[in-house]
């Protein structure tokens, strides 16, 4: 009994922690982009929607 309680906590802390991430990286990307500082980089420098990644060429993608 004491092991499925043990379970669950764990489960639970790595939920929690999981939403915490979410929550702290929606909120730095949205301060840096609505921020004076981020929309003065956006305009002199653009954004790069288009860049590649290395799971873009995975090996069952070869075309």
């Amino acid at each position: 009994m004491a092991f499925d309680s043990l379970v669950f906590s764990i489960i639970l802390w790595i939920v929690g922690l999981f939403i915490l991430y979410i929550v702290i990286l929606t909120a730095v990307k949205d301060g840096i982009n609505k921020s004076v500082i981020g929309q003065f980089i956006e305009k002199k420098y653009g954004t790069e929607e288009d860049k590649k990644s290395f799971l873009d060429s995975d090996l069952d993608n070869d075309k």
